[in-house]
């Protein structure tokens, strides 16, 4: 439930159109609810504007499903994260309406258009064509948290050209949300020619020296460009809300 349906409720209490049965029915779940091997937080969404979001990574398809009945019977939007093909296939079986983003290993469920509350625009950008899949996450959050998102992808400092050539598009931008792997140097690139927040992901993309994302995250954490921030390795999603709520109206 986020903060516009508690308030529809209320009003409508109010009204006379729903009676006190009606409503404690709809508010018996609202803090959270215990499903044995999962305790799903409904009050999210009124706390941070956006209901708990589901790590597909180590749970079962069962665990999965069970948790997305919970959060649509309060009539939230779903955004499952890091969930692989075949487990996202069965469970498109249980949830036919939802749909699954293969590049971001992101399912979504709308249940509702998302509520457009950003000011800008967030662009998110990768280094790498290898570093599109934590990228794409980054996008499928954005815009499941009701941002205006674009994205350029393959435009790292090997062919710092390609970037270049896009400089219109990276001052419009209320937010960057820069992805590289390798040695991380995109982001301060990046962070030296705006004047918005940049937000620095590293991906374990690399050779050996690279250290499964820990070459560029050091780079990234050292950048000489001021208003860098950074998230951990791979992690789009995070950087996502982090974007989104700098962007939130």
């Amino acid at each position: 439930m986020d903060p516009q349906e508690l308030k529809t409720l209320l009003r409508n209490f109010k009204n006379g159109d729903l009676n006190e049965d009606d409503v404690l029915t709809r508010l018996r779940h609202l803090p959270f609810e215990d499903l044995g091997e999962a305790v799903v937080d409904h009050h999210r969404g009124l706390r941070q504007g956006f209901p708990e979001v589901i790590f597909g990574a180590g749970k079962s398809v069962g665990q999965i499903e069970r948790i997305m009945t919970a959060l649509v019977a309060q009539g939230n939007n779903i955004l499952v994260t890091r969930i692989d093909e075949g487990k996202a296939l069965q469970v498109l079986e249980a949830f036919p309406a939802a749909r699954y983003h293969e590049a971001a290993r992101c399912l979504t469920l709308e249940q509702k258009p998302p509520e457009r509350r950003g000011r800008g625009r967030v662009l998110v950008i990768s280094a790498g064509t290898s570093d599109i899949p934590v990228a794409a996450e980054a996008v499928v959050t954005l815009r499941a948290l009701g941002n205006e998102t674009e994205h350029l992808y393959d435009v790292g400092v090997a062919g710092i050209h390609r970037l270049l050539a896009r400089r219109e598009e990276l001052f419009a931008a209320a937010v960057l949300i820069v992805v590289a792997g390798m040695e991380g140097a995109l982001p301060s690139v990046v962070g030296g020619l705006v004047d918005r927040p940049v937000i620095a992901v590293p991906t374990s993309v690399g050779y050996g020296a690279a250290f499964g994302g820990i070459a560029a995250l050091l780079g990234m954490l050292n950048s000489c460009a001021a208003g860098v921030t950074v998230v951990n390795i791979d992690n789009g999603f995070g950087a996502a809300v982090a974007a989104s709520l700098i962007n939130r109206e």
